[in-house]
């Protein structure tokens, strides 16, 4: 069981981190150092970017049941 959770955790953290990555940057941050300030008007629309939103609290929620599942396994685990 603790493989599975491992395995699981694994995939959502690299999903995680790309997902992050995909967002637009809001500026004054890590983004504008990176090239985030420069706008552009291939960064999709509303419902694009609400549907990744979405996605990425979504995933959140798995790494998060993830992270707590597995401390859960090793405290508990005999």
């Amino acid at each position: 069981m603790t493989l599975l959770f491992t395995i699981l955790l694994m995939i959502s953290s690299a999903l995680l981190i790309m997902l992050v990555l995909m967002h637009k940057g809001r500026g004054g941050g890590l983004s504008d150092m990176f090239g985030g300030g420069i706008s552009s008007s291939l960064g999709g629309s509303s419902v694009a970017e609400r549907n990744l939103d979405r996605f990425t609290v979504g995933i959140a929620v798995i790494w998060f049941a993830c992270i707590m599942a597995l401390g859960l396994l090793l405290a508990y685990s005999v």
